[in-house]
């Protein structure tokens, strides 16, 4: 019997926006970043060949606006070889379920995103105390009930490599969340970062709908482990990556992104870290 895919129960449309929601920008030949609403997707991959890969899914309700971002860029009926997850938090896995139906792909994630995706646990509850501005306070409304992805789920591979991704290698990034995994090419230092760190401030509405180009940490509301999360992002400054797409703000580049990244790490505590909330300490 074919198991049921679903999402948890508090799944719905996040009536959230930015002036960037829609556009798409080619940043390399075969790295492509798509903005839907206020998260951003990758697709990965040159045009000129089949050989494409989808990271991330994007807000909820958000499949169909994928599938023709996708089509536009690589041709009808275009489908990826795989979907690979950063992480499992809804504006990530927005679209997933539609799209698994839809292209009959299997999609891959860490070991321990793996209870978020297979319906076994929720998590921890979005923290609207949090210092920061209206996203913040809107947080709690945000789904976090586990999406069931069943059998269509599978863990990365443990060497580091990614299925049709060849050159990439993933990077464990927790603190944002326990399996979040950044991506990462040495050939020409092209870093898919997922929310490991941000380019916009998340939590205040205005940054986020002006996508004010401003390097942060993750994403206050929903960040758990603080320490984790500089241990994360200082691992990945060690990478020196060229070009970074990241889950929420503007790709960011050459000497920006080196001086951005390297302030980051130095000035963590005062930048990322908030003053107060759930999490904190």
């Amino acid at each position: 019997m074919k198991q049921e895919l679903n999402y948890g129960t508090d799944y719905k449309f996040i009536p959230v926006t930015s002036v960037k929601s829609g556009v798409g920008i080619e940043i390399l030949p075969d790295l492509f970043c798509h903005t839907i609403q206020i998260v951003n997707i990758s697709l990965v991959g040159n045009p000129e060949s089949d050989e494409l890969v989808l990271v991330d899914a994007g807000m909820p309700k958000s499949a169909n606006e994928i599938i023709s971002v996708i089509e536009e860029r690589f041709g009808p009926n275009s489908r990826p070889k795989a979907i690979i997850l950063t992480h499992g938090h809804f504006d990530h896995v927005g679209g997933l379920i539609e799209l698994v139906k839809h292209w009959e792909v299997p999609v891959y994630a860490h070991q321990l995103e793996m209870p978020f995706l297979t319906g076994q646990k929720s998590y921890p509850e979005p923290d609207p105390t949090v210092e920061g501005g209206l996203v913040a306070k809107m947080s709690p409304s945000f789904p976090n009930e586990p999406i069931n992805l069943g059998s269509s789920v599978q863990t990365l591979p443990s060497d580091g490599t990614i299925p049709h991704m060849p050159g990439f290698r993933w990077i464990h990034t927790p603190g944002h969340s326990p399996g979040h995994i950044s991506l990462f090419r040495e050939s020409d230092g092209a870093l898919i970062a997922g929310d490991a760190f941000t380019t916009v401030k998340q939590e205040y509405m205005y940054k986020v709908f002006t996508q004010e180009l401003e390097i942060s940490g993750p994403p206050r509301y929903l960040t758990t482990d603080w320490e984790a999360a500089k241990q994360s992002v200082i691992k990945l400054e060690d990478l020196k990556p060229k070009v970074a797409v990241t889950g929420h703000g503007l790709p960011m580049s050459g000497e920006v992104l080196t001086t951005s990244l390297s302030k980051l790490v130095n000035e963590f505590d005062q930048i990322a870290i908030p003053d107060y909330g759930r999490y904190v300490n």
